[in-house]
């Protein structure tokens, strides 16, 4: 089985937020997000898939999610190229 840290991102308002997380099914996820049965700081918006990487374990997944959440930098270089499409 595969498992994902992935980034989201979505504009409302003219705020652009990210959001990072972990799963086991990134499609099924993202339909979650977006059907607001998500995370509940995701309710509310329509998200688009930025960036995601596919790892071997749980634990890795978890692992690379905290890390993409603690990397500002990343996150933010994600996001202007999103912007710029």
């Amino acid at each position: 089985m595969s498992y994902f840290a992935y980034i989201i991102g979505s504009v409302k308002d003219e705020k652009f937020t990210t959001y990072v997380g972990w799963t086991n099914n990134i499609d099924e996820r993202l339909k979650k997000h977006n059907s607001n049965k998500g995370a509940k700081s995701t309710k509310g918006r329509i998200w688009e898939l930025l960036y995601f990487e596919e790892l071997k374990s749980k634990s890795e997944a978890l692992k690379r999610e905290y890390a993409l959440k603690k990397d500002r930098k990343f996150r933010n270089h994600i996001k202007l190229q999103f912007i710029k499409y």
